[in-house]
C-alpha cells in the first residue's frame, strides 16, 4: 500500500475543489495554518476520547494539507517558505495525533516510539535531498526517486489512524490500542525499506 504512487489518481479527487479555493484568493500559507490548527483539535479530542471529533477534524486537516498545494501553484503563489510551512505543519499534525493515541491508547513507551517512528520516515526525505540531491522540483515539489521506496507513509497512517477509530467507537473487539502499534510497526518497517534502498544505492564512499 503506497498512496503517494497514485497521486496523479487522487489529485483528480481534490483538485476541483482547490481551484474552487483558488478562485476565492485565499493565501496557501493560510490554507496550511488551518490544516495544522484543525490537527490540532484533532489531537485533542483523540486525547479526550472523543473519537468521532477526532476524525472529522483529521480528515479536514488532511484535505486542507492537499489543497494548500493546488491553491500555491493555480494562483502562482508557491514560495520557498511555503514548502518549508507545509512540512513543519504536517510533522506537527503527526506528532500530535499519534503521541496523544499512543498516550491514550497505548503507553508511554509507544507514544513515544510511534512518534519517533513517524518522523524518521519523513526526515529521511529531506537528508537525502541534502546529502544525495533530487532529480527535479515541478513548481515547488520536488521529485525523487525514494517517493516510491517504503508503502506506509502520512496517508496511510491517517487512513488506519480513521478506520481503528470508527472501530474503537463501535466497541469492536480491535481498537486504537491494537491500531497505533500497528502504525508503529508499518512505519518502521517502511523506514527500514527506505533506508536499504539508500544503502544498496548510495553506500559507496564519496569520490
Amino acid at each position: 500500500m503506497n498512496l503517494t504512487n497514485k497521486r496523479e489518481e487522487l489529485k483528480k479527487v481534490y483538485t476541483p475543489i482547490g481551484l474552487a479555493v483558488a478562485r476565492m484568493g485565499v493565501p496557501p500559507n493560510l490554507i496550511t495554518l488551518l490544516s495544522l490548527f484543525l490537527g490540532t483539535l484533532s489531537a485533542y479530542f483523540f486525547y479526550s476520547e472523543k473519537l468521532l471529533m477526532g476524525i472529522s477534524f483529521l480528515f479536514l486537516s488532511g484535505l486542507f494539507d492537499l489543497l494548500d498545494g493546488v491553491v500555491a501553484r493555480t494562483n502562482e503563489r508557491a514560495s520557498k517558505f511555503g514548502a518549508v510551512f507545509d512540512w513543519l505543519a504536517d510533522k506537527w499534525v503527526d506528532g500530535m495525533v499519534l503521541g496523544a493515541i499512543g498516550f491514550v491508547y497505548g503507553s508511554p513507551f509507544i507514544a513515544i516510539t510511534v512518534v519517533t517512528v513517524s518522523m524518521l520516515h519523513s526526515f529521511i526525505k529531506p537528508v537525502v535531498y541534502s546529502e544525495i540531491g533530487f532529480s527535479e522540483r515541478v513548481k515547488g515539489k520536488i521529485k525523487d526517486p525514494l517517493e516510491g521506496v517504503g508503502f506506509f507513509g502520512r496517508p496511510e497512517t491517517h487512513i488506519t489512524v480513521m478506520a481503528f477509530a470508527l472501530l474503537e467507537r463501535v466497541h469492536f473487539p480491535v481498537g486504537l490500542e491494537f491500531g497505533i502499534k500497528l502504525i508503529t510497526v508499518l512505519t518502521l518497517a517502511s523506514l527500514i525499506l527506505r533506508v536499504l534502498y539508500l544503502y544498496k544505492h548510495y553506500s559507496k564512499e564519496y569520490e
